[in-house]
């Protein structure tokens, strides 16, 4: 490393070498962060079961938490993507650094001044989000879901600075910030649980996140010491228009998926007082590998393909975005096919502690195994999205976002009320939803810069498939033979039940790749080695 940027020697036979280092480099820094956050988080997640289990305050501590999270969302975590980072990825590139800290500082400005509006709209309106996101509880988990608002409002200031920071970071491809900012918000969580749970009861859970988001801004702002930064509300900056061209069909779009968004949480409300808070822990099982694998991938692949133009470098795209959609699929099919195998025990390991029940668990495996259905799919659309961001296309994403959302709204109440199938239903929904998203932003992709079956796409699809069924047979049957050697429910029967299977599967995946020529699990396995032993 130097300085916080990658820096890259050569690796084993990939198109484009030093750009395929760079991009696995960048996502396994994001990656490195992740993982600190999902281990944080998951420690929060057990230490929040074990105070509060899957019960009906939980659902509404889950409800509010929407709050400040949509708002984010909506305001500035799509424009993250969509228009912050293209834009000033041009100004890093063009090396025009006193016009880039122009820019973030108006940026800065105009986020805290309108977020801060937001932040005082919802301490108001607490009563009235409170009836729209949970409008099938009784008045009494309605009266304290409008109080965890108010007390989790103030979270969403923090949370659109750090998405700022994020945004100009990853600009200038500066990634270890932004990491260890996404490691301290969960770290947040668990402080808020553990302190202060005994004491104030489920709203120590906002205030843990309150204080998550704080900490997560505080982390990235020493990344920006070279910046000049300024409070501006000027609004003549050529940028800014560019910026909201972007973002005013991805803004469309947002609004359409939060009113999913609500929907569903309004729905969930309807088919059970705990059904909230099991989806919730089966979602955060879901987005452990998306977060290490696609959310990292796709930001680390965001910048190059930003500097890359369809009619002079349409290979060179068509290359960049192929090695981004391998290294997402070398990494979340064996993930997913884990998950589906190892889903009761690792849910029974983190969660089912205290007012967490083993029927808990078993509820919260049924919505697992739903989410897991679309799983692959949503870590490959994110890439997908996020190629067409970089050409400066935001509506055809936004077309495709809502005709899903659409699709969602369709099957969601006919699966969970017509059919039956209650809180499995709002899951297949969801799966629905982010199965066809993926499949339309691939055909149209197609049509756009061509097919991508000369950067060896289908090839390593088929290989990496056939060493996560492989792999996953073997973790089944590791783990139906722990079974019948530890058949108790002890902690350590829990923990060797996920831990040796696991380490089976790694092993048997490992060398399965390896054996069948897989070259982009050949690189991160070379660039791990590097990072350990430059660690020694």
């Amino acid at each position: 490393m130097q300085g916080n940027k990658c820096e890259i020697s050569e690796t084993p036979n990939l198109d484009s070498p030093p750009q395929g280092q760079s991009i696995a480099g960048a996502a396994l820094i994001v990656s490195l962060g992740n993982i600190a956050s999902r281990i944080f988080g998951l420690i929060r997640d057990n230490r929040n079961a074990y105070f509060f289990g899957a019960t009906g305050e939980m659902s509404a501590f889950e409800a509010a938490s929407l709050v400040p999270k949509n708002i984010y969302e909506l305001l500035v975590g799509g424009m993250v993507s969509a228009a912050l980072v293209p834009v000033f990825s041009e100004y890093a590139a063009k090396e025009e650094r006193e016009e880039l800290w122009r820019l973030v500082s108006i940026v800065l400005s105009l986020v805290v001044v309108v977020m801060g509006g937001f932040l005082i709209l919802a301490e108001v309106a607490a009563p009235l989000l409170a009836r729209l996101l949970v409008g099938g509880f009784d008045a009494r988990l309605q009266s304290l879901t409008a109080a965890l608002i108010r007390i989790i409002s103030p979270a969403v200031v923090f949370f659109g600075v750090s998405g700022i920071l994020t945004a100009v970071l990853y600009a200038q491809q500066v990634f270890t910030y932004p990491a260890i900012g996404a490691a301290v918000f969960n770290l947040g969580g668990i402080l808020g649980t553990q302190l202060l749970a005994r004491r104030i009861g489920i709203a120590s859970l906002t205030l843990g996140i309150v204080l998550g988001a704080f900490l997560q801004m505080a982390v990235q702002i020493p990344g920006l010491y070279r910046g000049r930064i300024r409070f501006s509300l000027s609004l003549k900056h050529p940028a800014l228009q560019r910026i909201v061209v972007l973002y005013i069909p991805v803004v469309l779009s947002l609004i359409i998926s939060q009113i999913g968004i609500v929907i569903d949480r309004n729905l969930a409300s309807r088919v059970g007082e705990q059904a909230i808070a099991w989806m919730a822990a089966a979602t955060r099982l879901r987005e452990f590998p998306l977060g290490l694998v696609s959310t990292a991938v796709s930001m680390a692949v965001l910048p190059a393909l930003s500097r890359l133009n369809l009619r002079s470098g349409r290979e060179e795209f068509k290359e960049t975005l192929a090695l981004g959609l391998r290294l997402v699929l070398v990494l979340i099919v064996p993930a997913t096919t884990g998950l589906f195998v190892l889903g009761v025990p690792i849910i029974s390991l983190i969660f089912q502690h205290g007012e967490f029940t083993a029927f808990d668990t078993q509820q919260t495996a049924r919505a697992l195994v739903g989410y897991l259905l679309g799983t692959p799919f949503a870590a490959v659309d994110l890439l997908l999205i996020f190629a067409f961001y970089a050409q400066k296309d935001t509506v055809t994403p936004v077309v495709v976002g809502i005709v899903c959302v659409l699709i969602y709204l369709g099957v969601a109440p006919t699966f969970a009320f017509v059919a039956g199938f209650g809180m499995i239903g709002l899951v297949l929904a969801n799966s629905v939803q982010l199965t066809s998203h993926a499949i339309i932003m691939l055909i149209l992709l197609h049509r756009r810069v061509g097919s991508l079956a000369k950067q060896r796409l289908p090839l390593a699809m088929g290989k990496i498939v056939l060493a996560s069924v492989v792999m996953g047979i073997l973790v089944y049957l590791s783990l139906t033979m722990l079974r019948a050697v530890l058949p108790g429910g002890g902690f350590i029967a829990r923990t060797m039940q996920v831990v040796v299977p696991g380490m089976v599967g790694l092993l048997v995946y490992a060398v399965g790749v390896t054996k069948l020529g897989v070259e982009e699990a050949t690189l991160l396995f070379h660039l791990m080695r590097r990072r350990s032993r430059r660690k020694v």
